[in-house]
């Protein structure tokens, strides 16, 4: 492990209107991040998974690679009508999408950085979330696989020149997913078609590849799938989703969670207390335990172990996220979306709750990866007003705030988290600095709460004519959840005219 002081600096990349620009992380000295690379104009930004790289999409044809330990521009490529573009776990392969017409056109390319050469052609009709980035690599590059009708390709990622090298033929495949540490296997998940229920398949990859699977899971009521390796690519999470609740408890769909182990161990459902949907599920840094949030409100949160027996128990709340530090010490529980932004943090050594906290409106969420602090951001297009950043301590204490205008994008530039120091060791280190409430030019300003009122029943305003549209032209079953939100929004709505008069009451007059 590497030690305390050759630990790397935390970066944070952050994107707006402008453009991108990326941070040097918390701890901050003046209380204020310092710029580690200036602003560059950009419709798209995104780190290599291990933040070697960072791909830049200046337009819509002009990619550029930057180099993270001098953040200089290595690299650029000029891809007309590009629609997707990813840099490969280790920043060797810019893989780009192209619109295309015709078969001819080969709009599928896989580029090598370093010579900027194109090794790998082919036409792909269409690229949706679920399948791209069309060929997937594992995180240390050493196996490649593509999704293809009725089959699963694999390459050599030493050398595409020599294309596809090996297939395993899998009638009917929707999705594929890799495991990344090692890219020992490959699981498949195969839709319901006539009458035949929907699987999930798990292929070995490499010198023991094969045309049988080694584990499989068959269920009916499943439109999509969510499949979640463990690092080792021992275990596999599934979550079985259908577009509709034939029980009528949800107007979501329901959903059941399923793991699968490569050896045949385990092929079943996880036992869990609570009927509901799942929420969120997520894996240990070392993949020996997974953390999932569960049930119908208020959620049930429990952590596993491989054999999926109950560890933890974390309680219940109006929780529907779970983000486990990447140390394995720390876990957040949290009501994202709309939810109120309730977050617990728990100790998982200790098995304790050490702190709980407010995010409201957050759209994004995550730990450092030092494991020391926990950011959430609000950003557009997902939600227009109160765009803004927030980082805490460890234990939920607020440490940095800062409002933007607009904001898109914010992310910690990926590290191994063994190349910081043990935890506590890293806690003990950290300084706790005033909270800073800035706006998009670095100002500070306090709460305004005649401000936040009326920005509330402004809100509130547009919530109850959604409604009674909503009554004249939907039918009655969408209705009860606007009109709890609607409870809700009145509740809040008695908190705020509270804290305004509390603020007013508190402030010194001005005479």
């Amino acid at each position: 492990m590497a030690a305390k002081d050759t630990a790397p600096s935390l970066e944070i990349l952050v994107r707006g209107p402008e453009g991108c620009f990326v941070w040097n992380g918390p701890p901050f000295g003046n209380g204020e991040p310092s710029v580690k690379l200036e602003r560059v104009p950009c419709s798209r930004a995104k780190f290599s998974e291990d933040g070697s790289r960072l791909l830049v999409m200046k337009s819509d044809f002009v990619i550029s690679i930057y180099d993270c330990s001098s953040f200089k521009e290595i690299k650029s490529f000029q891809v007309p009508n590009v629609l997707a573009a990813v840099l490969s776990p280790c920043g060797t392969y810019l893989q780009t999408f192209q619109k295309s017409s015709t078969p001819q056109d080969k709009n599928l390319v896989l580029w090598k950085i370093e010579s900027g050469d194109s090794v790998y052609q082919q036409f792909q009709k269409t690229m949706t979330k679920t399948t791209w980035p069309s060929i997937r690599l594992s995180s240390d590059e050493a196996v490649a696989c593509r999704m293809a009708t009725n089959e699963i390709q694999f390459f050599d990622p030493k050398d595409f020149s020599k294309g596809i090298v090996h297939r395993i033929r899998v009638p009917g495949v929707a999705a594929v997913e890799l495991s990344m540490v090692p890219g020992s296997h490959v699981a498949a998940f195969i839709p319901e078609s006539k009458g035949v229920p929907a699987s999930v398949q798990i292929f070995a990859c490499g010198k023991e590849m094969q045309s049988q699977p080694v584990a499989r899971r068959s269920f009916f009521r499943c439109d999509t799938v969510q499949l979640k390796w463990n690092r080792g690519s021992t275990g596999l999470l599934a979550v079985a989703q259908s577009d509709v609740d034939k029980t009528n408890q949800s107007y979501y769909g329901e959903s059941k969670l399923n793991y699968l182990t490569t050896n045949g161990s385990h092929e079943g459902l996880v036992p869990l207390r609570k009927e509901g949907p799942i929420h969120d599920v997520q894996w240990s840094c070392s993949g020996s335990e997974f953390a999932v949030v569960y049930g119908f409100m208020p959620a049930s949160a429990t952590l596993f172990d491989k054999k999926c027996h109950p560890l933890l128990e974390l309680g219940t709340g109006p929780y529907n996220t779970v983000r486990w530090n990447p140390k394995g010490k720390f876990l957040c529980l949290a009501g994202f979306g709309n939810l109120p932004g309730d977050m617990a943090f728990w100790d998982y050594v200790d098995k304790k709750k050490i702190g709980t906290t407010k995010a409201e409106w957050s759209v994004t969420s995550e730990w450092s990866p030092d494991g020391c602090y926990f950011m959430t951001a609000t950003t557009a297009p997902r939600l227009q007003v109160d765009n803004g950043i927030k980082i805490f301590h460890h234990n939920g204490s607020l440490y940095f705030k800062k409002m933007f205008d607009k904001l898109y994008e914010v992310e910690w530039k990926p590290e191994s988290p063994d190349r910081f120091g043990e935890i506590a060791e890293l806690i003990k280190s950290v300084d706790s600095l005033k909270v800073t409430e800035t706006k998009s030019q670095g100002s500070i300003n306090t709460l305004n709460p005649d401000l936040i009122v009326k920005h509330f029943f402004i809100n509130f305003w547009v919530l109850n004519t959604l409604i009674i549209c909503q009554d004249k032209v939907q039918p009655p079953r969408k209705l009860p959840l606007l009109r709890n939100l609607l409870l809700i929004a009145l509740h809040k709505l008695k908190l705020l005219l509270l804290f305004r008069q509390s603020c007013w009451e508190e402030a010194p007059l001005n005479k």
